[in-house]
């Protein structure tokens, strides 16, 4: 794990609040990435910043979940990608989890859900898993 996931992780309190910057559970430090939010990583030579893990481009994510998901988000909607990643630098300006923010990443989250519900892979799996819709945190 890079030193600024680390240290992202500690100054957000993530393990003690239990959720990442989109509100999802989050059970063991190594569950968590760090997500590139103003230079996606496959960009960030190019702008002369190595490989991009630097704080004020990062939030702290659940692999598995919201950085999975969010993934898909972008592939199938970028607007909405685009909102809950101004969400989240808003957050990483603030340098704290914020209610408000994380309400409002819910409610693009739902919305996405409802245009998207029955989108399906090529195998015919739905695209939105069960795990994108439980292992949020209500807050």
């Amino acid at each position: 794990m890079k030193q600024v996931t680390k240290l992202m992780i500690k100054d957000f309190n993530i393990m003690k609040l239990g959720y990442d910057f989109m509100g999802y559970k989050v059970d063991r430090t190594k569950d968590l990435s760090f997500h590139h939010l103003i230079i996606p990583h496959r960009e960030s030579k190019a702008y002369g910043i190595g490989e991009g893990y630097l704080y004020w481009n990062g939030a702290i994510l659940n692999q598995d979940t919201s950085h999975e998901y969010l993934h898909l988000i972008e592939r199938l909607d970028p607007e909405i990608f685009g909102g809950i990643t101004s969400e989240m630098v808003d957050m990483n300006v603030k340098r704290h989890l914020d209610t408000e923010n994380l309400r409002q990443i819910r409610s693009m989250l739902e919305y996405f859900e409802k245009e998207h519900c029955s989108d399906r892979s090529f195998k015919g799996k739905l695209l939105i898993k069960e795990k994108y819709l439980t292992e949020r945190v209500r807050l």
